[in-house]
């Protein structure tokens, strides 16, 4: 059976996979023995006790995973795995290598073999970071040329040079600025005014991504784990990734590869937002150069009193703080209101942010300009005191 002839049915056999085996008479029709196997992997997942409705069995799991790819499209076999994993606990699924080879890999699946990695048994480690890498080389497609164009026209803006040295100057922005000085006969521009890119002696800015690793944040580290890796790779940017939990953890020697980086996390555990932030301290060398984007849903539970003070603090050294409250697809997140709004009466905007509009995000933090009116403009929902001048 295919996934057309699913769609093939009649309205009223719908209505009878909907509601499943009690609504047969009501509905008064019968199903095929094909559409009797879409009823039995729908029913498998969703009329079947929480203990588990699939069984102990290998095989049982692997057959369903079989029978749902096969009867319904991609984005819907992904809700039923998800749902599998949450409604079934279902982990064990991502424990065995030929049924990982055969779930759907997404994002969602990818933070699930991360929270499982260390205890991953030997023979599913691979397939597990072979599905990882699959995931990630695909969301690097999607991400990474805008996020690279993006950091490099936003430094290109902010750091112009006007007197720059023969190796610094911006060739095709020199003779946009100098076209009027054409000389035919000679057939050159008469370059009087030179555009040169920043000084590159050094980075031209810092970037500190800060990570919650609570498992509510999975996505969210999926995601960051994958601009710090298209970052690491610019050298006009000094990227550093960093997760906590109750604990904190540098990964800035595996940021270049994301799949390294991901398995270095511990998704689950506590929230200790303070002493991420005092380890952010600790290694922010130039304020004035940095932007620190803190990705978590402010739900502290160390020192909140603390927390407050060290974001006060950064923002008073002159780093350029952002919180994020998500930074993912899946829809409006649930976060700490009251540190919100703290955050924004610091001057430090907190919003959930789409994996897209991150891009155009730094470009905007690297330009120094008001990135709550910034996300404002993308309608995102942000916390902002009135009288804020900007991130």
């Amino acid at each position: 059976m295919t996934q057309n002839s699913l769609l093939a049915t009649d309205r009223m056999q719908r209505w009878r996979l909907v509601l499943g085996d009690a609504a047969q008479d009501s509905c008064g029709t019968a199903l095929s023995a094909e559409l009797l196997r879409a009823d039995a992997a729908l029913e498998a997942l969703y009329d079947a006790p929480r203990a588990g409705g699939l069984g102990a069995s290998c095989p049982n799991v692997a057959r369903w995973l079989g029978d749902i790819r096969d009867f319904f499209p991609t984005a819907v076999v992904q809700v039923m795995q998800q749902d599998a994993l949450t409604r079934l606990n279902l982990q064990k699924m991502l424990l065995e290598p030929e049924l990982l080879e055969a779930v759907e890999p997404d994002v969602h699946l990818v933070a699930s073999l991360v929270s499982l990695s260390r205890v991953l048994p030997a023979r599913t480690r691979d397939t597990a970071r072979q599905v990882v890498r699959r995931v990630v080389e695909e969301l690097e497609k999607r991400l990474k040329e805008p996020m690279r164009q993006a950091i490099a026209g936003s430094l290109n803006k902010a750091e112009r040079n006007t007197r720059p040295r023969l190796s610094e100057i911006d060739w095709h922005r020199t003779i946009q600025a100098n076209l009027s000085r054409y000389l035919p006969a000679q057939r050159t521009v008469v370059a009087e005014k030179l555009i040169g890119y920043g000084r590159k002696r050094s980075a031209l800015r810092d970037v500190v991504l800060c990570v919650d690793q609570s498992g509510s944040m999975a996505a969210s580290l999926v995601y960051a784990g994958i601009f710090a890796a298209v970052m690491a790779s610019l050298k006009s940017v000094r990227t550093r990734m960093v997760v906590f939990d109750t604990q904190v953890v540098d990964l800035t020697d595996t940021a270049e590869d994301p799949v390294e980086l991901l398995f270095g996390v511990q998704l689950g555990g506590g929230t200790d937002i303070n002493l991420a932030l005092g380890y952010c301290q600790q290694v922010i060398d130039r304020p004035e150069k940095t932007i620190l984007v803190l990705i978590t849903d402010l739900y502290e539970g160390g020192n909140e009193a603390q927390m407050l003070q060290r974001a006060a603090a950064l923002k008073a050294a002159g780093v350029n703080v952002i919180c994020l409250l998500a930074l993912s697809d899946d829809g409006a997140p649930g976060y700490d209101h009251q540190n919100a709004a703290r955050f924004a009466a610091l001057d430090i905007p907190s919003f959930a942010c789409t994996p897209d509009q991150f891009p155009a995000l730094m470009a905007a933090a690297i330009q120094k300009q008001d990135v709550g009116l910034w996300a404002a403009k993308q309608g995102f929902v942000t916390n902002r005191a009135a009288t804020g001048t900007g991130a």
